[in-house]
């Protein structure tokens, strides 16, 4: 049954956060305190507590002198054309005026345009009807290859030294753990952009499948840049 809970709105705030994406069904926590941000928490939870999270695109210059529209690029910068929204499903406002919340995955959605606006934070159109089926279609393993997946993540977990509770992976449904290691894994924006934008689920495996084997290949070959990991990165 799809009530006015189910609704996704035409017009949605963004949340731009490299490196972070959000898939249908998954659970982002989010800690809140840049001011403009602060002020989009509180009028999601005004209205429909949907917030998209989208990336920012990768600079293609660094620039060297401070110039007008350099400045706007670091406040403003250009994002990528899909995102993923979410639901605030969890608020908590700290004694220093933060705000802790999580957002539960609704459907990715495309940029129609960038609205003009009086707010601290962007405001965008969203395309939904692109991702229908993250709303209404319920994802299947079928082809995906688990053990080589699997196989290829504990080498690259126990090279890179990140504790993993492979007891709880081996249980989790395979679409839940495809899931949570497109959000967890350490991997750069563009990767992660190739796996929120994968058509389904079993693309989105073999890029998932993919990625770990070439970061497992650079790290055996010497290439490992995270030596001095302090191990709060874990896999469960």
């Amino acid at each position: 049954m799809k009530d006015a809970e189910d609704a996704l709105p035409a017009r949605i705030p963004i949340f731009p956060l490299s490196g972070v994406l959000l898939l249908p069904n998954a659970k982002l926590p989010l800690n809140i305190f840049e001011p403009r941000y602060l002020d989009m928490v509180r009028d999601a939870m005004a209205g429909d507590r949907v917030i998209g999270m989208i990336q920012p695109r990768p600079k293609t210059s660094p620039g060297l002198a401070r110039s007008p529209s350099l400045l706007a690029e670091v406040e403003k910068p250009a994002v990528y054309g899909i995102g993923g929204a979410g639901r605030i499903t969890a608020f908590e406002e700290t004694k220093d005026n933060r705000f802790k919340i999580t957002l539960t995955g609704l459907s990715r959605f495309a940029i129609i345009e960038e609205l003009a606006v009086t707010t601290r934070y962007r405001q965008v159109m969203a395309d939904w009807d692109r991702f229908a089926g993250d709303r209404w279609a319920e994802e299947e393993a079928t082809g995906v290859d688990r053990s080589r997946l699997l196989t290829a993540l504990r080498a690259y977990l126990e090279l890179a030294r990140i504790p993993a509770e492979w007891e709880t992976i081996a249980k989790a449904e395979t679409s839940s753990l495809i899931t949570s290691l497109a959000m967890i894994c350490p991997f750069g924006p563009s990767e992660k952009q190739a796996l929120l934008e994968a058509h389904d689920l079993f693309e989105r495996s073999r890029i998932m499948t993919a990625l770990v084997e070439m970061s497992l290949l650079h790290r055996a070959s010497g290439g490992g840049e995270d030596d001095d990991d302090d191990g709060d990165h874990r896999i469960h």
